[in-house]
């Protein structure tokens, strides 16, 4: 594979202006017409990515090798220390695939390891402990999805990240942004190894430096060279459980729990919703979210009048309250919980909640799929949880020369992850995403703590395709509990309103889980928003900026264009269909 590496550290500076406009490329003329794209989430990353697809690499392929930068570059979220969700959809076959590459609870995990006397831990303690090590899943859905898409060979794959690392990276400002936000928070700057790294002499490392990272090229040359193997065992995973138990607050992961790490295959979610037919990662992703919101904004809007703003900011709203309701209470891991997944996507429920819409000042409460269904109430099973979760995530979007796609969205959880450091990485805190309260009014908790038990994730990739059943939409984003509602934006603006990608990528953030309406004002059109959903009575909390970070890809007639989002360093590159 030819390598850009070198270059890149001289040029891609000047490219990391944080807007990327619509880029399209035309239809050609010969097989799959309309090239390859790639929406990823650094200059790095996207270069490398693209390279891939113009050397014949599956989207696959080229996923690999930009997250494998991405852990490099911008590891505030995400790298070989967290985990993945990733939806792959194969042309030549129409078929699509679900890979949960979600880090696990240890077989030391319980249910109450974050009680202190009876009462939950702090977010800051449990986020920078031990405890909150899941076991990696990352490097393991690496070989697991190459193995059954790749092209290109799997080392070629890695050389690029190996390279860059050893040459090193020049810093880019949201990085230095956030070490300055969280230095003297939690232990990334007092941790030994992650003060040495991103801490230098006690500053932290300056956009336009260059940072080389030796340990990380190492841990990618073992894997390149010997297969996941080299990380669930041996000396790495040594490393990786001795970060893991030491203080404060140390945890039980062991190299057991490594070694007996898997991908899990899942079927993925898909449902009709109007003339398109949506489909996403089931649990413990909330995937099944995206298809409820668009459901029930279309059952919202059948009434109103669809050429007023009101009405649809309205539905749009009420659609998230309702489905974020059933998302809190329903969603966990389907090998422990019985997840009415086929119910909550059911059209009679979505008729019914529908009718469940409460007024703006009111507070949605979940659902029952099993009494409106069948008679059998369900709602007692389990207690109200509103879990948080860190936006420590980034997102790839990618349609390779031959018609295939990835959605990938990739974690360690909170930015910087658990900031315990092992081989030149992160590790995650994933197991936060857990309900740190076990049971709430006396009722166990789905997304509670238990030993192999993958935690809860707000991860949705999605693909969207239209009523020939072609590929029409890839999206997805990082940005914690918000992802829910980010991704529902982009799926209602361009399915719904008729946005383009980038208008529906730029449009202001509509967050509504819960008691208020988080509505982002730091960008054209938000303070308008908020005005329009405080007149219709609506709690509104106005917020300056999001943290989403959409990488979306749209097929159309004319050819795919695509979008990053201006809140991160985003960047979408075209490949020819031939070169």
């Amino acid at each position: 594979m030819r390598c850009v590496v070198v270059l890149l550290t001289v040029l891609l500076l000047a490219s990391c202006a944080p807007h990327q406009a619509d880029r399209v490329v035309p239809a050609g003329t010969v097989g799959w017409p309309y090239g390859g794209m790639v929406a990823v989430a650094n200059p790095y990353a996207a270069e490398v990515a693209a390279e891939v697809l113009r050397d014949g690499g599956h989207a696959v392929d080229a996923a690999i090798a930009a997250h494998a930068v991405l852990g490099l570059v911008e590891p505030q979220s995400s790298g070989l220390g967290g985990g993945a969700f990733m939806l792959v959809y194969e042309r030549s076959s129409d078929q699509l695939f679900a890979l949960d590459g979600r880090e696990t609870a240890p077989a030391g995990a319980h249910a109450d390891m974050f009680l202190e006397a009876g009462e939950p831990m702090g977010f800051v303690d449990a986020w920078q402990s031990g405890l909150a090590v899941g076991v990696p899943g990352t490097v393991a859905l690496y070989e697991a999805s190459h193995r059954a898409f790749g092209r290109l060979d799997f080392p070629a794959l890695l050389a690029p990240a190996i390279e860059l690392a050893e040459q090193g990276f020049v810093v880019s400002p949201r990085l230095e942004g956030f070490l300055k936000r969280l230095q003297g928070v939690g232990r990334l700057s007092q941790n030994p190894a992650t003060a040495v790294y991103f801490y230098p002499g006690g500053q932290p490392l300056s956009a336009g430096g260059v940072r080389d990272n030796p340990a990380y090229a190492q841990t990618l040359s073992r894997v390149a060279a010997d297969g996941a193997g080299a990380f669930y065992e041996g000396a790495l995973a040594e490393e990786i459980v001795a970060a893991v138990r030491a203080g404060p607050n140390p945890g039980t992961l062991a190299l057991t729990d490594l070694a007996a790490y898997s991908v899990a295959r899942r079927d993925p979610l898909c449902a009709p919703v109007g003339s398109n037919r949506v489909c996403t990662m089931p649990p413990p992703s909330s995937g099944v979210a995206q298809i409820m919101i668009l459901g029930l904004y279309d059952r919202l809007m059948a009434e109103a009048d669809e050429a007023s703003e009101a009405d649809r900011e309205s539905a749009f709203v009420d659609a998230q309250r309702l489905a974020y309701a059933d998302r809190d209470h329903y969603v966990a891991d389907p090998e422990f919980v019985a997840v009415p997944t086929v119910d909550l996507m059911a059209a009679d429920y979505l008729d019914a909640r529908a009718r469940q819409q409460v007024a703006p000042q009111g507070k949605a409460q979940p659902g029952d799929p099993g009494a409106v269904l069948r008679g059998k109430p369900i709602i007692q099973r389990w207690g109200r949880d509103t879990t948080q979760a860190g936006p420590g995530t980034t997102h790839l979007s990618i349609v390779d020369r031959f018609g295939n796609a990835v959605s990938m969205t990739a974690t360690v959880e909170a930015p910087f992850g658990s900031s315990r450091w092992a081989g030149g990485f992160l590790l995650n805190n994933e197991m936060t995403d857990f309900a740190r309260q076990p049971r709430i009014g006396g009722q166990p908790v789905a997304n509670t703590v238990a030993p192999g038990k993958r935690p809860r994730s707000s991860m949705s990739p999605v693909m969207a395709f239209d009523d020939r059943g072609q590929l029409r939409m890839v999206t997805g984003s990082p940005g914690g509990n918000s992802i829910v509602a980010y991704v529902a934006k982009t799926l209602v603006g361009v399915l719904r309103w008729g946005l383009t990608s980038q208008e529906a990528v730029d449009r202001a953030n509509i967050i509504a889980r819960g008691s208020t309406v988080r509505v982002e004002t730091g960008v054209a059109g938000g303070s308008q928003l908020a005005a329009l959903l405080q007149d219709l009575g609506y709690p509104v909390e106005e917020r300056e900026g999001e943290n989403s970070g959409l990488h979306v890809i749209l097929v159309n007639e004319a050819g795919l264009e695509g979008a990053a989002d201006p809140r991160r360093e985003g960047k979408v590159i075209a490949v020819p269909a031939t070169q």
